[in-house]
């Protein structure tokens, strides 16, 4: 019913949220040209004028002079390796002592020879360098040797850059000796040309360095604009530099209000429809209150509002803006999942608002998620911090990941972001805290942080429970202890539940005796009443602790614990009484025994309720085992169940019988069985009679006056 009532108010502020925010979106400054189709490559229609002077740092310019600056650094390369060049002609004596060996073989055929000598593989010889090779005679052999190993020392003494390589081995014959003939030339030539390397490479660390201080060097470049100058002449092909002065102008937006007003309401429709299907689909209990509604649609129109003012045209201030606090509180305040839903529509707007800029909707789409999934439920103020911090670092992570892989890197610029990535990480997690006092004192919406405040031991009202009503103080602990387990065991709000616990019973301030576990003697004062005084007496706790909520101004959703925490139930003990003493039992009125609820409408009030009777039961019953304690508890919710009281909250079978585990396993470590300690006989040191009964005070005073302390005691007292 309640969710009926909201759905005409929830299209109508709907409708409204949709015409305002269109409005909000469309909003222009006046500018003198159309130009907003245009593009690089395009031809300009018309001459583009500015319509104010303007200077500006233009990133083109700069970019273009720094990319010169950087070419023009040559590549540096390190001094030529003296090791390459011993290595190598080690590598030649090696291979001609293996020539030797080759040409002095007496058993080796001539083409085994070829074959043994083809078979190196730092040398690609033909058969006629092959053939020289092993025909050439001692004496020419002997030169040959030589002048190898000359000719390679002389090619490897100069800087050899890899690009040279070809240039060094053409310039070998010109090494060579006069005296050598041109067939040992040619040979000579053939095994050093496949030994010369490189001896020098490029330091790319130095050569990265030194184009990175010249791009350094280059000072930003200023452009300007004075009005009425021309920026592009018609027929010219638009350029970046173009554009870009265009975007300083401000001339890149629509001249056409009514088309741009229709397109931005259509975007609107299509988000506030994609909600309203979310909130059929899914049904978020807050959504149904009309408080929650009015502050969801104020809190976006707000966040709507300084979009459009503060990111189309801006360059930092974009980054610093804290868009996920937007959906961080309605994440707290309504629902995880709908906070999720809400960064995601707030990054799409981001993209509408900047014609798609990526890498802002990847960040805001990041720090809302992040920031919402890290608060939660916000049930502790520790937690806001942690989200301000995994926001910050997301932040920075995406602004890293797009600014790097650019290649164009601007220190200055970069820096500037990530300081403006830490800002809006702390605004975003600083701004939940002003919105939830602000929801608390305007909307009357209960906050995660009243809720902290009222969970304080010292809070007046739980301070004068703790006083006048201290075994229902110490009952109202167990039964949070078990309410907040099984909530969190079935998804629930924890705190609320927590906190509802503390106050549901607190109307028993009033008539603290009346209840017995705050009597301290066995004389009951339910005795001397008849059943219906005591029914009502019973009873009136829900209207008191109502009373005492409204005078204390506890938030709806506390009061609603202590008016629904014993739904419609009967106080059953005193209903069989009057049944008893009545002549005709048909006579008795069932309903001057009843609560006046209402029945549970949460998981959170019916779980207090389950854990109030489950508690209550127990400790009545006094059981022996884990066994009898999950049959109490079972036939507390039955009952429950069967009579009705559950029927108007969202409880499903599956997690009754969770709430029923924990309530068991909770229960176990607080009413165990104990074991009796047997009784003892006391015999004094200095007396041979044993007593079991216990010695008066004044009798004990002087015990302990007679019996000096020793480090045993059981040679003064024997048990």
């Amino acid at each position: 019913m309640a969710r009926r009532r909201m759905i005409l108010p929830g299209i109508g502020l709907g409708l409204i949220f949709v015409l305002l925010s269109g409005l909000i979106l469309t909003v222009r400054f006046p500018v003198a040209d159309n130009i907003e189709h245009l593009q690089v490559g395009d031809v300009a229609p018309r001459d583009i004028l500015a319509p104010r002077r303007i200077t500006y740092v233009s990133e083109v310019e700069t970019e273009a002079a720094r990319a010169r600056a950087e070419a023009a650094v040559a590549e540096i390369y390190d001094l030529p390796d003296a090791s390459i060049a011993r290595r190598q002609i080690a590598r030649a004596r090696q291979i001609l002592d293996y020539f030797d060996s080759v040409r002095a073989d007496a058993y080796a055929s001539l083409e085994e020879k070829r074959e043994l000598v083809a078979a190196v593989n730092d040398l690609v010889l033909t058969d006629n360098i092959i053939n020289g090779v092993l025909s050439a005679d001692n004496n020419t052999w002997l030169m040959i040797k030589g002048e190898v190993i000359s000719v390679l020392d002389q090619a490897m003494r100069t800087e050899i850059r890899p690009a040279q390589l070809a240039t060094v081995r053409r310039r070998l014959p010109t090494l060579i000796s006069l005296d050598v003939s041109d067939e040992a030339a040619q040979i000579i030539v053939a095994i050093v040309e496949d030994l010369i390397q490189p001896n020098t490479f490029i330091n790319q660390e130095r050569t990265a360095e030194e184009r990175r201080l010249a791009r350094e060097s280059v000072q930003p470049i200023s452009v300007t604009f004075e009005q009425n100058e021309v920026i592009v002449r018609a027929g010219e092909v638009i350029r970046p530099e173009h554009l870009e002065a265009f975007r300083a102008l401000g001339l890149r937006e629509a001249d056409s209000p009514t088309r741009t007003l229709v397109g931005t309401w259509a975007y609107l429709s299509m988000l506030y429809l994609i909600v309203s299907v979310y909130v059929w689909r899914f049904r978020p209990p807050r959504l149904t209150d009309g408080r929650y509604i009015a502050l969801t649609f104020g809190l976006s129109l707000l966040f709507m509002m300084l979009l459009r003012v503060m990111i189309p045209g801006r360059t930092l201030l974009p980054y610093f803006f804290p868009v996920a606090a937007w959906p961080i509180v309605l994440g707290a305040l309504v629902d995880v999942q709908f906070g999720m839903l809400v960064a995601t529509l707030a990054s799409m707007t981001v993209g509408y608002i900047t014609n798609g800029a990526l890498e802002l909707m990847v960040y805001c789409l990041v720090a809302g998620w992040v920031g919402t999934l890290s608060l939660g439920r916000f049930e502790r103020v520790s937690r806001l911090l942690w989200a301000g911090i995994y926001v910050t670092l997301c932040n920075m992570l995406v602004i890293l990941i797009f600014r790097v892989p650019a290649r164009m890197i601007d220190p200055l610029g970069l820096l500037q972001l990530m300081g403006a990535a830490f800002a809006n990480g702390t605004l975003s997690a600083s701004l939940p805290l002003l919105i939830f006092f602000v929801a608390g004192s305007v909307f009357r919406i209960t906050t995660s942080l009243q809720l902290l405040d009222l969970a304080r031991p010292t809070q007046p009202l739980l301070r004068q429970l703790l006083l006048k009503a201290p075994g229902t103080y110490h009952h109202s602990l167990l039964v949070s202890n078990l309410a907040e387990q099984a909530a969190e065991r079935i998804g629930a709000d924890t705190l609320l539940t927590r906190v509802g616990a503390y106050y549901h019973d607190i109307g028993k301030v009033v008539r603290p005796y009346f209840f017995v576990e705050n009597q301290m003697y066995s004389g009951s004062v339910q005795e001397r009443l008849d059943p219906y005084t005591n029914a009502q007496v019973i009873l009136s706790h829900v209207h008191d602790g109502l009373e005492l909520a409204r005078k204390y101004r506890l938030p709806p959703e506390i009061q609603a614990f202590i008016a629904e925490h014993q739904g419609t139930s009967l106080t059953r003990y005193f209903y069989n009484q009057a049944l008893e003493a009545a002549e005709d039992p048909t006579q008795v009125d069932a309903e001057a025994f009843r609560y006046p609820g209402p029945r549970p409408q949460s998981k959170e009030t019916a779980i207090v309720m389950l854990a109030d009777a489950s508690e209550s039961a127990v400790r009545a019953s006094n059981p022996g085992s884990v066994e009898e304690i999950d049959q109490i508890v079972g036939k507390v919710i039955l009952e429950r169940l069967v009579n009705g009281e559950l029927d108007e909250c969202d409880l499903t079978m599956r997690e009754l019988n969770e709430i029923r585990e924990t309530f068991v396993q909770m229960l176990q470590g607080a009413f165990h069985p104990r074991i009796k300690y047997p009784e003892v006989a006391l015999r004094v040191k200095y007396s041979s009679v044993p007593r079991t009964e216990i010695p008066s005070s004044a009798e004990f005073e002087d015990l302990s006056e007679s019996l000096p302390l020793k480090n045993d005691p059981q040679e003064e007292i024997a048990c």
